[in-house]
């Protein structure tokens, strides 16, 4: 049995779940509204604030399945309560981060600037202070969409190893190397 799939999930205050009979599980909650469509296989059942998914069998596709499915709608559920955030910092000289509604403008050491629209279920801030990196903070209900539009804007100037400049996830370490000169003698 799976462990992350027998696990119920804890339905919170204020958040509905309906399950439709096409195994399509809907998500209403103060943050936003999900809906995740679930192999009909499985079996999802609603019930005194929470929701338990079992399989149909221990086949090796079902057993894989069924964790997959748990941890998709337990996001799900985390998202439209809380939502998820995320805030990236840029390491470099003169790189900068300007958000004005949905578009990112960043300067990241290129000869021109590059202009990122996000999706609408994004909301995006940009910080800059005195002495300290622009940090770029980006808030959504969907977990998936945030880390996609996350793993976008890093890809535009990976942190290297050298320098450590680039775009970093606040609180990651980058392995850095010693240059050339460490070796000679």
């Amino acid at each position: 049995m799976s462990r992350i799939g027998k696990a119920p999930i804890e339905i919170p205050a204020g958040v509905t779940v309906k399950v439709s009979e096409n195994n399509v599980v809907t998500v209403k909650g103060p943050k936003g509204e999900l809906s995740q469509a679930v192999n009909p296989e499985f079996d999802i059942k609603v019930e005194d604030n929470h929701i338990v998914l079992t399989r149909p069998s221990d086949d090796r596709e079902h057993r894989a399945q069924h964790g997959l499915y748990r941890a998709l709608v337990h996001n799900m559920v985390v998202g439209v309560s809380t939502g998820y955030r995320k805030e990236m910092e840029l390491v470099g000289v003169g790189y900068r981060a300007n958000a004005t509604g949905q578009v990112l403008e960043l300067s990241l050491g290129f000869s021109h600037a590059i202009y990122i629209k996000l999706p609408a279920e994004v909301k995006v801030e940009a910080k800059s202070e005195r002495n300290k990196n622009p940090l770029i903070i980006l808030e959504s209900d969907d977990k998936q969409l945030l880390g996609q539009v996350c793993a976008k804007i890093r890809s535009l100037r990976k942190p290297e190893p050298y320098k450590g400049k680039g775009i970093k996830f606040v609180g990651e370490v980058i392995r850095r190397k010693s240059g050339k000169t460490a070796g000679a003698k």
